[in-house]
């Protein structure tokens, strides 16, 4: 791969982002090995053999009942109305 050279510092700068002189090193190689590792996702594939016996193998969903009924799955909520729980209000 080609080395790429990553400008934290103009980086930070666009971003708006304060990142103290001790830590753009470490900053620099992260992203270098991030660009690294996008550059080499074209050519996985090439390389790769899917084994049937690894893929995993999914159940199909069922519906089922729960065993209990409606009024007593409201017994134990703090307010029911219109067949319906009661909630506080989280957004204004």
């Amino acid at each position: 791969m080609a080395d790429v050279k990553i400008d934290i510092r103009h980086i930070a700068k666009l971003s708006r982002l304060e990142i103290g002189d001790d830590k753009i090193e470490q900053f620099e190689k992260d992203m270098q090995n991030i660009v690294e590792m996008a550059q080499r996702l074209p050519h996985l594939d090439e390389n790769l053999a899917l084994d049937e016996q690894n893929v995993m193998k999914l159940r199909e969903d069922k519906a089922k009942p729960c065993g209990m009924t409606r009024e007593e799955l409201f017994a134990n909520a703090p307010q029911v109305k219109a067949g319906c729980i009661v909630v506080p209000k989280t957004v204004e």
